[in-house]
């Protein structure tokens, strides 16, 4: 008789169950990288964004004496066209701004109008990480800082921070807090897919991110802005609480909104207004906000581009601004400020 060695195929079955589990692990331990490294990808091309909008709002401001209006535009705009628009032609957007110019006489219809030129917002309003643009279209993650102001936002056109409304432009000479340490636009999450109709709507059980809402009403909020923490629940707004979300949908309209940011709550707070509805409210607080862990970006009067951490020092949230004078909101509310005197103390 002859010996025959025999030779096994394949794995058996407890080997198959340690390669899937091996692997399993090694999946498990490299993901985390994976997604931080897209991430930090996405929050470059997001700075790249404010680094072009800074840019573009110095040549603005050497071509017309003035940094760009907040919200303004014709009676046919409705006095709310967005600065955005006035900004095309100095980002290498020439071709859609020419497009707004020959459209119409007045350059475009009421602000909040659907119109051809500006159906789709151009990429560098929108930053890649902000998971709350859907649907593109008129939609923006990057805004307008209004300083550390809350009463009479809207329709101010001698505001505490960068821009203002009504046509009226900063000039740099006029942010006596120097330009390295004044915020001009940050970054908020778009509010597509939240409850957005004319009146706010009582959402349920973790149904809106705060971070991606506005509650309204919140009476006394201007005089007391700790009191948006009230009408919180973990990351969402509480059970029961109104909601009408707008911010981010319609780069083209200038309300705050839609485009304004204001430096009183952290980076990453809840937004909350003491009323109004549609996007119309005047006195409101609307934090930046953002999917990049830890804080959000922004661009400085000077053009820099910083990240600024949601621990940022707010100071005293339990009183409300005066009109006048130094922010009451620490450090944060001094970087809004563009004349509070916080630099020369």
């Amino acid at each position: 008789m002859h010996n025959r060695s025999e030779h096994r195929q394949g794995f058996t079955l407890v080997e198959l169950l340690v390669v899937i589990a091996i692997i399993g692990v090694l999946v498990g331990l490299l993901l985390p990288a994976v997604q931080a490294a897209r991430e930090a990808a996405r929050r470059m091309q997001c700075s790249n964004n404010f680094k072009q909008m800074g840019l573009a709002l110095h040549n603005y401001h050497d071509t017309h004496g003035s940094l760009v209006y907040r919200k303004g535009g014709t009676a046919e705009n409705a006095g709310r066209r967005s600065g955005f628009i006035s900004l095309l032609p100095f980002i290498e957007a020439g071709n859609m701004w020419d497009q707004v110019r020959n459209g119409s006489p007045s350059e475009g219809p009421r602000a909040w109008s659907g119109w051809a030129p500006w159906n789709t917002s151009p990429e560098f309003v929108r930053c890649p990480s902000d998971s709350g643009i859907q649907s593109g279209g008129r939609r923006n993650s990057i805004g307008f800082v209004m300083g550390d102001q809350m009463k009479n936002i809207r329709d101010d056109t001698s505001a505490r921070g960068m821009f203002q409304a009504g046509n009226q432009g900063v000039r740099f000479r006029d942010v006596i807090d120097g330009l390295s340490n004044t915020l001009m636009m940050s970054e908020r999450l778009c509010n597509e897919g939240m409850p957005s109709g004319q009146n706010p709507v009582a959402v349920g059980l973790r149904q809106v991110e705060y971070k991606r809402g506005l509650a309204t009403p919140v009476p006394g909020v201007t005089d007391a802005p700790n009191l948006c923490y009230t009408v919180v629940s973990g990351n969402y707004y509480a059970d029961g609480t109104t909601v009408n979300c707008r911010w981010g949908r319609y780069w083209q309209d200038g309300q705050p909104a839609y485009i304004g940011i204001n430096t009183v709550l952290p980076p990453n707070g809840p937004a909350c207004a003491e009323n109004g509805s549609w996007g119309d409210q005047d006195e409101i607080i609307l934090p930046p906000s953002s999917r990049h862990p830890g804080g959000v970006n922004g661009v400085m009067g000077d053009g820099s581009v910083r990240f600024v951490t949601e621990t940022i020092d707010s100071g005293n949230l339990g009183v409300g601004q005066p009109d006048q004078g130094p922010s009451v909101y620490g450090v944060w509310g001094a970087m809004g400020s563009k004349a509070g005197g916080e630099a020369a103390q």
